[in-house]
């Protein structure tokens, strides 16, 4: 039997990503916006309380622009903290596991070094503080949750730092990139892959199993935005020279939310409980540019 998924997230990145690659061993109910108004914590609640039989429920939905999250920190934290805190709750009541997704975002980026789970947390920004308290929430309230940060996601579908260094590409002639935030780029196909090849393990595991908790997920290689930005031409504009580029302090750019300038996770407890060790970061980028056509065909 396919194992039973309930999604919360449709048209984002990494909900389309575990679309496409559910495949006949999983089947995936997405629950979209129009669907689920996801600050709206009832109606979250009875999405999960009223579903038929499932496996699994997986939060891929989240309030994600940072900068308006500065001006809009009530919604923020409806969508990215009470929201999680009522699946964790529904989930709990029918004794499901949860999958939650969480960011790099919620660090300060003041270690010199990769973060690993159990390092002191301080975000900088609503966003981040929001997302904690959606972390926080879900592993307080249930004893069969697995929150996994990411940092970086990028798509062929979505928004993401590959779709916008496309888009300003062809808008402006000098791109201005920021040179001192560093982390590990991260393909969202390769963590909806994980969350499919494990989900019968984590649909099995009892409370207080080693799956269950925080898990960091980012793939292999550390990257500026620049090398990542200059990467992404490179395999987008073959044969052709990358767009002009500007590298400029993060302070440059006068955004609303402050940035850690340090977002790199560390991935040993992956390996250790899970056994993955993810692929450098560069391969599945050079996978997503050559799925961007058909994804702009599919949207």
């Amino acid at each position: 039997m396919s194992l039973r998924i309930l999604q919360f997230g449709a048209s984002g990145q990494l909900s389309r990503e575990m679309l496409a690659r559910a495949g006949g061993a999983a089947q995936v109910t997405a629950l979209s916006r129009a669907e689920v108004d996801l600050a709206d914590a009832d109606a979250v609640a009875r999405a999960i309380g009223e579903a038929g039989e499932i496996d699994l429920v997986v939060n891929a939905a989240a309030y994600t622009a940072v900068d308006r999250a500065e001006s809009e920190p009530d919604l923020a934290y409806a969508i990215n903290g009470r929201a999680p805190a009522a699946m964790a709750r529904a989930c709990k009541a029918r004794n499901t596991p949860l999958v939650h997704i969480s960011t790099d975002m919620v660090f300060s980026g003041a270690k010199a070094g990769p973060y690993v789970e159990t390092d002191p947390v301080g975000p900088l920004m609503v966003y981040g503080a929001s997302k904690l308290a959606g972390e926080d929430a879900v592993l307080h309230l249930h004893d069969r949750a697995l929150v996994i940060r990411v940092s970086w996601l990028f798509s062929a579908f979505g928004q993401n730092f590959l779709q916008l260094m496309l888009r300003l590409a062809a808008s402006q002639p000098v791109l201005k990139v920021v040179d001192d935030q560093r982390a590990r780029p991260t393909a969202s196909a390769d963590v909806a892959a994980f969350i499919l090849a494990q989900g019968p393990r984590l649909a099995a595991a009892p409370a207080g199993a080693p799956e269950w908790g925080l898990l960091h997920f980012a793939n292999q290689g550390v990257a500026t935005r620049v090398e990542m930005a200059q990467a992404i031409f490179e395999l987008a504009w073959p044969g052709r020279p990358a767009p002009p580029m500007e590298p400029v302090p993060t302070s440059a750019l006068n955004l609303p939310a402050r940035r850690a300038l340090n977002a790199e996770l560390d991935c040993t407890r992956l390996a250790e409980v899970f056994g993955v060790a993810p692929r450098p970061w560069r391969e599945p980028l050079a996978e997503a540019v050559a799925a961007l056509p058909a994804a702009k065909d599919a949207a």
